[in-house]
């Protein structure tokens, strides 16, 4: 049997060692610190897409940071090693090329969480009139997204029941066809204000072929925006060509800024550069120029680009961090990175779908009963699955999943029976997926590949 990839896999221990020898990658494990076991055996960490592994190098990042604290005080803003007035800034070229902004068009800025980003742009992007009023989310939606949603609705004097519809899958199956989010914009498109869904879906893994959608929502006068929180730093980001008009993200996961690290966020440099798009103002987003002229108390002055979303001065020590992964990135590429997830993914659905007693991967992620009790229902198409592969288990899937972990395998459980694995390439290894998937599957398996 063979993946979906070009070349076909084996399912011997030795052919999952002669992927990792040939991996050009490989070198970036020693890169991280890996949680280990009582036995002090590293685990097989596929949780990247809930938090991503800790750098070696962040100590020294934030160190340095805590030094010019500790030697300079207030005169680090200017005269620190990496002055913190501007800190933000230097993270600003390597998130361009993480989702495809254009370079220095000032399309990214490095601020807040996630759902504060949300809110701000939604503050923006979502300007109902009686006639276009509607918001489409994907069904799941990330819980928190659905609340920032829904409370823009009511704030307004909306009701969700009308004002909010939620794209489902087909009958039967997990996972959302473009075709099914084009024939919904075809029906309703003129009461459509704005589409935000996920660039990958964090229940199912699916990713969404974001180029076509929104080029669909565009077709029909709708606002689009992206909840990248697991795309960014797992698959390729092309937003300004995309013609996404806004997107945000987290750092936790797969760029591992560490827990609650600050998030991203997107704004098409042509509502950037548009001063008067309304929005929630705060004086880190102000003309840098003239924003400690407190004493004029003077208009708003949006600076252009996303920077021009700020609200707060940055958080120095969450952005130390994820200025450590970003080296990583840069370093690595993400082209490469995506071609080992691809190859990561690709082998450890191989093992699931042969093995004795392994999964069934219907076409679209389709429900119902898969051999072995266990069913993907991630994409079988690569370009429609990430670091992610989600594991339908029919039987006792909560026992199934602390074996998993007693094991040695960290991976996460979501109600009500789904299994999520997240090999990343930045750090795993394919004598870890053939581990993981023995570990699944039942057969016994050596301590080492």
């Amino acid at each position: 049997m063979t993946c979906n990839l070009s070349e076909p896999f084996g399912p011997t221990k030795d052919f999952a060692r002669r992927l990792d020898a040939a991996d050009k990658l490989a070198g970036f494990r020693g890169r991280f610190d890996l949680p280990r076991s009582p036995t002090g055996e590293p685990v097989i960490y596929f949780s990247g897409n809930s938090l991503g592994l800790k750098p070696k190098t962040v100590e020294g990042v934030i160190e340095q940071e805590l030094a010019d604290w500790r030697t300079l005080a207030v005169d680090a803003h200017l005269k620190g090693k990496t002055p913190w007035y501007s800190y933000h800034e230097v993270l600003v070229p390597a998130i361009e090329r993480l989702v495809g902004a254009r370079p220095g068009a000032g399309e990214v800025v490095v601020m807040n969480s996630l759902t504060v980003n949300l809110h701000l742009m939604l503050v923006s992007f979502y300007r109902p009139t009686k006639e276009r009023h509607k918001i489409v989310m994907e069904y799941p939606a990330f819980p928190s997204d659905l609340y920032a949603v829904t409370t823009h609705l009511r704030t307004r004097g909306l009701d969700p029941r009308r004002s909010l519809v939620q794209v489902r899958p087909s009958d039967g199956e997990h996972c959302i066809s473009t075709e099914r989010i084009e024939g919904l914009l075809a029906e309703q498109g003129s009461e459509i204000a704005l589409l935000l869904l996920p660039g990958v879906n964090f229940f199912t893994g699916q990713v969404f072929d974001i180029a076509r959608i929104a080029a669909a929502a565009r077709r029909h006068g709708c606002m689009v925006g992206f909840d990248l929180a697991h795309a960014a730093g797992n698959v390729i980001l092309n937003l300004h060509d995309w013609d996404v008009d806004f997107a945000c993200w987290c750092s936790y996961k797969y760029l591992n800024g560490g827990p609650g690290a600050v998030a991203g966020c997107f704004v098409h440099a042509r509502h950037g550069n548009d001063p008067d798009r309304p929005r929630y103002a705060g004086w880190w987003g102000d003309d840098p120029q003239t924003r400690f002229q407190m004493h004029l108390q003077r208009d708003f002055v949006p600076q252009p680009g996303a920077a021009g979303w700020q609200v707060s001065n940055p958080s120095i020590l969450s952005m130390a961090p994820l200025r450590a992964s970003l080296e990583i990135f840069d370093e690595a590429g993400m082209a490469p990175l995506r071609e080992k997830s691809r190859r990561l993914t690709g082998y450890l659905r191989y093992l699931l779908e042969r093995a004795p007693g392994g999964c069934r991967g219907g076409a679209g992620g389709s429900a119902g009963g898969g051999g072995g009790g266990m069913r993907i229902i991630t994409p079988p198409e690569p370009e429609a699955q990430g670091c992610q592969l989600s594991i339908q288990v029919h039987d006792d899937p909560l026992r199934r999943h602390q074996e998993l972990l007693e094991g040695g395998a960290m991976c996460d459980f979501r109600e009500p029976d789904v299994i999520r694995v997240a090999p990343v390439p930045l750090y795993n290894t394919f004598c870890e997926v053939w581990r993981f998937a023995r570990l699944l599957t039942g057969a016994p398996s050596p301590e080492h590949c």
